[in-house]
């Protein structure tokens, strides 16, 4: 069963950073454009940020200039660099595939919250 590995979270003050990192198994990494999405709470997850197997990166309006994200492919893992945190970012994070076509069970998330 592929299983998704989300860690990093924390709690930290406005304008701190966070990198989160996702552990996914080989096969869906090679085969996917990955994503981190965030579930506000009361909120509906939301796609945040994802990068393409080729590179290419796609961020949402709230988080551009702030967030970055990467694969590392020795190790099959998205990190999502987090920078100018605001509480508004507060929230549980997971990954996934970035197409929703392709995504599998989601996983257990990291917490991440902002103090203001």
């Amino acid at each position: 069963q592929v299983r998704l590995v989300e860690s990093g979270g924390g709690l930290v003050q406005a304008g701190g950073s966070l990198t989160l990192s996702c552990a996914a198994p080989r096969n869906m990494f090679l085969g996917n454009d990955l994503g981190w999405f965030r579930q506000a709470p009361g909120k509906q997850r939301e796609l945040v940020a994802y990068v393409r197997r080729g590179g290419e990166k796609f961020f949402v309006d709230s988080v551009k200039g702030r967030f970055a994200i990467s694969r590392d492919n020795a190790k099959s893992t998205v990190l999502l660099q987090m920078n100018s945190l605001l509480p508004e970012d507060t929230g549980i994070y997971y990954c996934n595939a970035a197409d929703p076509r392709l995504r599998t069970n989601w996983g257990q998330g990291t917490q991440v919250t902002v103090s203001s």
